[in-house]
């Protein structure tokens, strides 16, 4: 079969998959390798902008702590970790709001204009969208997320605008927060009822064995997550990203994927084709 010949395949086993989400609301998390290689990020950008030319309501949550690290570097202000996750004070705060809400956003914004895609640049701050509080006294103003008001991404999506939304919180003490965008991804896909979430990340999906990559799992019901995390078979830094699948699911979200953002249009294989590409999360019978 031709290259022409696949095409086509494609575009005839993907028509249910767009009927079923045209008008639909699809949230995507941006980042890891998929946001640092250059011919991905220009992958990634066209796969959403088709996918909103066939009408189906994209919002894009992303992060940026490559860039986040690099500006502090040049800053003379040294990045330290917790548990995974960036110490954030108050100076870091003002940082990590400049290079996302700035710097990242605005980049991923333009490149989207370029393509023909309608896009608008928001942050967690704008329409007070994230309300946060302290995750903990140890990590500074990393946010945990209290509440989310989704009016000002529907006005958008209502005017057929494409969201891109960077991963900053904010209290009603006037105070900055470091949100993780799987937890921000999670939180706005859940108060938007969003059909899918996609968790865009550098893995192939959850794996029954680590180190082999025939072993992927393809489906998981929240219910076996349980005895998946007993079992060992999630484990490390996949149980706060299986964390954030579950809780989409708990508050509404139809289907939730992790799959590999090192692949070119992993986004258009993940949702309009039979296969997929990593694994699905679903709510169960």
């Amino acid at each position: 079969m031709d290259i022409k010949q696949q095409q086509a395949e494609f575009l005839l086993e993907a028509m249910p998959y767009i009927e079923k989400y045209r008008d639909k609301i699809l949230v995507i998390k941006y980042g890891g390798n998929a946001m640092t290689d250059d011919a991905l990020k220009k992958s990634v950008m066209r796969d959403l902008t088709i996918l909103r030319f066939v009408g189906i309501k994209v919002v894009l949550v992303h992060g940026g702590g490559p860039e986040i690290t690099e500006t502090l570097s040049r800053m003379g202000i040294n990045s330290r970790f917790v548990g995974g996750l960036r110490y954030t004070d108050a100076e870091t705060a003002e940082v990590v709001r400049m290079v996302l809400a700035g710097k990242v956003n605005k980049s991923l914004v333009h490149m989207l204009g370029e393509l023909g895609a309608k896009a608008v640049g928001l942050s967690g701050i704008d329409g007070k969208m994230l309300l946060c509080s302290k995750e903990n006294e140890e990590l500074g103003f990393v946010g945990k997320i209290e509440a989310v008001d989704t009016e000002l991404i529907l006005s958008c999506l209502g005017a057929g605008y494409l969201p891109v939304i960077s991963t900053v919180g904010y209290d009603n003490e006037g105070n900055i927060y470091n949100v993780n965008a799987d937890t921000a991804a999670s939180a706005i896909a859940g108060a938007l009822k969003a059909e899918s979430l996609i968790l865009m990340t550098d893995i192939k999906g959850l794996m029954r064995d680590k180190s082999d990559e025939d072993s992927l799992i393809r489906k998981v019901y929240v219910s076996d997550i349980p005895a998946l995390v007993k079992e060992g078979i999630i484990s490390g830094g996949m149980i706060p990203k299986v964390q954030c699948c579950r809780e989409a699911i708990r508050k509404g979200v139809g289907r939730v994927f992790i799959t590999d953002g090192r692949v070119e249009h992993s986004i258009l294989l993940e949702l309009l084709s039979d296969e997929g590409m990593g694994t699905m999360f679903v709510k169960g019978d």
